[in-house]
């Protein structure tokens, strides 16, 4: 109850504060600055047709559960390089891979679930594009867009998300300030089953597994709100659906940064995976039905100077199952906390920062997921690394 009070004070006591004005998003180009080329050869790059970026975040870390040391290890968490450019005044393109990830091609796709994006996009006019390949999902949320080498821990929601898919984003900018997008995108990368895995006998794969997004990024009151809201619907199986909504503010104010994010998904086939988890604790691998998952998440920074960023993160969230199927009862089975914050040290213009943080994580299950097994967790970590884009030419 302590720990639902305080989340509360922040989310009602500060949002006015917010913002993160010195994160970098997937879908907003790179920051300008000199490539390692240019460094080494003293030669000005004058062609923005070929940009190449090396996306970095390693740490030192030290694992505890309990308040019991587990582990001391160097991690090397995201590793993607990126090609981008402009081919002419309307034609782009953009290419991101992870480099620790498998590179098997996959079902429906044909694509290793390493690339992130390959696609091709074109400007019809100045307020209309549109973008084909494999790209990021035009969810919601300020956190889901941000370049994963700035997130050092994901909320359940996004962690257990697939949202590199393949399809088509029709982009309008209304008024230069809003933006409006559709995208039509297949459901899932492999085929159902891999996906999936077990799933009722009355429960067949869709032969249009297609989803649909609808956003708005919005821009209010010159630049000091933002808004990053979404809907969407997936369609998982034959008269099984996935709905999905992300409501994302931002708010700036001085040096004050920070948003708050929403996220509700109502599955009727459980997409997310986490009730199915929990059921296969006790060796009953059947895909849940009925899955309802919540997430809030409130992000603040703190620009101390230059230099310095404080930023300190909350997170809550729940796992529910909304009517009795096979095993499972109606009624919640996980809540989960995230309370984590630390000081980033930025010594240069580039994207380059170094920082330390306290990571804590809170898994507590209800007496219908303590039936098949699980046990209320509680791991934490501290973490010393660096986080950098590297433009290489």
């Amino acid at each position: 109850m302590k720990k639902l009070v305080i989340v509360l004070i922040l989310l009602t006591g500060t949002v006015p504060l917010l913002s993160a004005q010195h994160l970098t998003f997937q879908s907003e180009p790179t920051i300008n600055t000199t490539t390692l080329f240019e460094k080494v050869t003293k030669l000005e790059k004058k062609t923005e047709w070929f940009n190449v970026y090396l996306n970095m975040q390693g740490s030192f870390n030290i694992f505890f559960n309990d308040n019991r040391e587990e582990q001391i290890a160097f991690r090397m968490d995201q590793l993607r390089l990126e090609m981008k450019g402009n081919i002419t005044d309307r034609i782009y393109y953009r290419y991101r891979q992870r480099l620790n990830r498998n590179n098997n091609p996959q079902a429906l796709d044909n694509l290793p679930a390493s690339i992130d994006y390959a696609a091709v996009g074109f400007h019809i006019h100045d307020k209309l594009s549109v973008l084909a390949g494999k790209q990021c999902t035009a969810f919601g949320g300020f956190e889901f867009d941000l370049n994963p080498i700035e997130v050092y821990q994901y909320c359940d929601m996004l962690e257990y998300m697939s949202n590199f898919l393949t399809g088509i984003d029709f982009s309008y900018y209304f008024a230069r300030q809003h933006e409006f997008r559709f995208q039509i995108v297949d459901s899932r990368n492999g085929s159902f089953k891999d996906f999936y895995g077990q799933v009722p006998e009355n429960v067949k794969r869709s032969k249009a597994p297609l989803g649909y997004t609808l956003n708005w990024n919005g821009n209010l009151l010159n630049n000091k709100l933002k808004t990053r809201w979404s809907a969407s619907v997936f369609h998982e199986a034959k008269k099984k659906n996935w709905y999905y909504y992300a409501l994302g503010t931002e708010v700036q104010l001085s040096e004050f940064l920070g948003f708050f994010d929403f996220m509700y998904s109502s599955e009727d086939l459980d997409r997310t995976g986490i009730i199915s988890e929990i059921t296969a604790t006790d060796g009953y691998n059947t895909r849940a039905l009925d899955t309802r998952y919540m997430s809030m998440i409130l992000h603040l920074n703190y620009r101390i100077c230059r230099h310095f960023n404080l930023w300190m993160k909350g997170m809550y969230e729940t796992a529910k199952v909304e009517k009795n199927n096979q095993q499972l009862e109606k009624g919640k089975y996980r809540t989960s906390w995230g309370y984590m914050g630390g000081i980033e040290y930025y010594p240069t213009k580039d994207n380059l920062h170094f920082f330390l943080n306290y990571i804590g994580r809170n898994y507590d299950y209800t007496n219908k997921a303590k039936v098949f097994g699980a046990g209320n967790s509680n791991p934490q970590r501290i973490e010393l690394g660096l986080v950098y884009q590297l433009p290489m030419f």
